[in-house]
């Protein structure tokens, strides 16, 4: 069932993007809290990107009427665990196309919070490879600390299930254990920018800045 719904979304994905530009995209990673949604509504606002929220992709699935995935997607969710590569790639790519058909120049993603565990990567790898160009890694770094109390706060207001101590401490763990490996594979090749993001949302965004400028 997964690689039917791949197996379409990259039909799909390849005849809409076969006349426009290649994706560009930026990883952004860090744990849970770390401030990844906020520094890349920043991004969009200062850049020409486009935020693709992996977990908000699937959230919204969840959400969505006659998904035949939103119950798995909850079940993995509440757990903290990782779906399943297909059908986090498909929504992604399924919003990408989405994004260049509507508007060409609007080619750059921050891809927030993917690939997140081996598994991803090479799905990512298999699927995506010669159909987007990964640019480089944006690491948000902070402790596991402040990064539950942010969670806990913006859990008074946020409405997501998954911003309570239990589910955060699963969290955390599935983050040290599967996404801090990818992150190192990347650093291995010279491609992560690593932030302080322990810092206030200005200090930090006046890196994300610096980076960009430099890379654009």
């Amino acid at each position: 069932m997964l690689g039917r719904l791949l197996g379409n979304a990259s039909q799909s994905f390849l005849k809409r993007v076969s006349h426009i530009m290649k994706p560009q995209v930026i990883f952004v990673l860090g744990g849970p809290g770390a401030g990844k949604g906020t520094q890349c509504s920043k991004i969009v606002e200062a850049f020409n990107y486009t935020h693709l929220s992996a977990g908000d992709l699937l959230r919204a699935e969840r959400g969505r009427e006659g998904s035949e995935f939103g119950q798995l997607i909850d079940n993995y969710i509440k757990e903290g665990k990782i779906v399943p590569v297909e059908i986090t790639i498909s929504l992604l790519r399924q919003s990408m196309a989405e994004t260049m058909t509507k508007d060409q120049t609007k080619n750059c993603f921050l891809i927030d919070g993917f690939p997140r565990n081996e598994d991803n990567l090479q799905g990512w790898n298999r699927h995506m490879e010669g159909k987007a160009d990964v640019k480089f890694v944006l690491f948000f770094d902070c402790s596991n600390e402040v990064c539950i109390d942010r969670c806990l706060e913006r859990g008074k207001s946020s409405g997501r299930t998954d911003d309570n101590r239990e589910s955060l401490e699963k969290r955390i763990q599935t983050y040290l254990n599967s996404t801090r490996p990818i992150i190192e594979q990347y650093q291995k090749h010279g491609k992560v920018y690593t932030i302080d993001a322990s810092r206030s949302v200005d200090e930090v965004f006046a890196d994300v800045k610096a980076i960009l400028i430099k890379e654009i």
